[in-house]
């Protein structure tokens, strides 16, 4: 009887242990067939939205028109001073905005308030869709500078206004993946290249030249030395590899939790634009662009040509890389508020970086590997996308995974890891139970002859 259970158990062993190897194989078939491929489809960037835009605002003059944007349908909309501008507009399939001040009138506004005495907490930018200059302070502007600020702006006309704002405009230490050295803890943006040597693009306020950065806290992993800082006036600076060589993964920013969004090019992004930006603090977030050619007086000095977003930011996400679709567009210099009420983040751009230091960025083949060199995309935005449908980019790993991150993989029912565990467990449950038998069989040969052992 007891013979006849032990059969009874090892065969029912083995029947769960089968089921479970087709189970897990199963598993493993279904979610491999699910994946998204590794390598990135290559994308094909028609004359998008926001170029049409800026093609008819070139093609009219800055004394006819005052700026674009896109529209909630994605459609491009130009601000124009004059009917026969506006038909211009209309036929070349976009939409007129008629407006009372014109580029030039914006313009000589920005001027005049960049002539005027620097007050610290400040910042103006061109809103092209309410045709104002808007300025506004932080809570650090006294009562007697925002008062001669105000006169200043009602000499100039009824088209400049004047806002308040919480909280203070601040340059904002750290971001995506994290760059630590004497001079604090920035973020590393994108990628780029001369060629020859790999480097990283990031804030210009994160150290001076000289600086060395390393990856961890210990000092242990170095990463680089700033080799040319451009702040105030813009705010990038680039950090030379110490190999020399950004390695596997280089045109991939992550977004956390071991993910990333393959960079295919480097754009200007467009007023109304959805955009999307990383950070070690509060993560991937997204946002609009509210406006461009922004000025900002920070405590350490005044930077001009940022993009103005809403997207939230905290100290910790400086450097970070901005990005929609794929397509890099900036890296956080600063701003004010933070991921809980909301706030305004501001900018530098990707592309006049790359003019300023006369370097590539590092961008997706069409094989889904890094592209040394490669010329950006001829476009930000893809043809006739809606704002509000656009998304961060073509994921891909992020190289580096630590331990947790492979085991949340493993447990994620979406991925090949819970098949993989149930073969395996099955695999050992056979082996277990081949191994029980045999010692069985042996300790019974033993009890069997035990009486003619001597």
């Amino acid at each position: 009887m007891r013979h006849a259970r032990r059969r009874l158990v090892r065969r029912v062993t083995r029947l769960a242990a089968v089921g479970g190897l087709l189970l897990g194989g199963t598993m493993v078939t279904r979610a491999v067939a699910s994946e998204p491929p590794d390598t990135t489809v290559p994308r094909t960037y028609a004359t998008s939205a926001a170029d049409a835009g800026s093609d008819l605002v070139s093609r009219l003059g800055t004394s006819r028109t005052a700026g674009s944007w896109l529209g909630a349908d994605g459609k491009p909309v130009v601000a124009v001073t004059d009917e026969k501008a506006a038909d211009e507009v209309r036929e070349a399939g976009a939409e007129p905005k008629m407006v009372d001040h014109s580029m030039d009138e914006l313009k000589s506004a920005t001027s005049a308030l960049r002539s005027a005495p620097r007050v610290t907490g400040t910042a103006w930018v061109m809103d092209y869709r309410s045709n104002e200059v808007v300025v506004r302070g932080d809570s650090t502007v006294s009562a007697g500078d925002w008062s001669r600020m105000t006169k200043l702006a009602e000499g100039l006309g009824g088209f400049v206004r004047m806002e308040r704002t919480e909280g203070t405009f601040t340059t904002r230490l750290n971001g995506a993946l994290p760059m630590l050295s004497t001079a604090g803890r920035c973020s590393a943006g994108f990628n780029v290249t001369d060629g020859k040597r790999d480097f990283i693009l990031t804030a210009g306020h994160c150290g001076p030249d000289g600086s060395v950065w390393f990856a961890d806290n210990q000092g242990r992993r170095q990463l680089g030395q700033t080799i040319e800082q451009n702040f105030p006036g813009g705010d990038f600076s680039l950090v030379q590899y110490a190999s020399g060589d950004a390695g596997a993964g280089a045109d991939v920013v992550s977004i956390g939790d071991g993910k990333g969004v393959r960079i295919t090019g480097a754009a200007d992004p467009a007023v109304g634009q959805r955009v999307f930006r990383s950070g070690s603090t509060t993560g991937l977030r997204d946002g609009e662009v509210t406006a461009l050619n922004a000025t900002v007086n920070y405590p350490e000095g005044t930077v001009t040509g940022l993009i103005e977003t809403n997207v939230c930011a905290e100290p910790g996400d400086s450097g970070g890389p901005m990005f929609s679709e794929g397509v890099a567009l900036g890296v956080t210099s600063g701003g004010s508020g933070d991921c809980t009420a909301g706030g305004t983040t501001f900018f530098q751009p990707v592309t006049k970086a790359l003019a300023a230091l006369d370097l590539k960025l590092i961008v997706a083949a069409q094989n889904g590997g890094g592209q040394q060199g490669a010329a950006p995309a001829p476009s930000g935005t893809q043809s006739a996308i809606e704002p509000g449908g656009a998304s961060p980019g073509s994921s891909a790993p992020v190289t580096g995974v630590d331990a947790s991150t492979l085991l949340s993989r493993l447990a994620d029912p979406k991925n090949v890891g819970p098949g993989l565990l149930v073969v395996a467990g099955s695999l050992v449950a056979l082996v277990a139970t081949r191994f029980i038998r045999a010692e069985q069989d042996r300790k019974a040969y033993q009890r069997h002859y035990s009486a003619t052992w001597g």
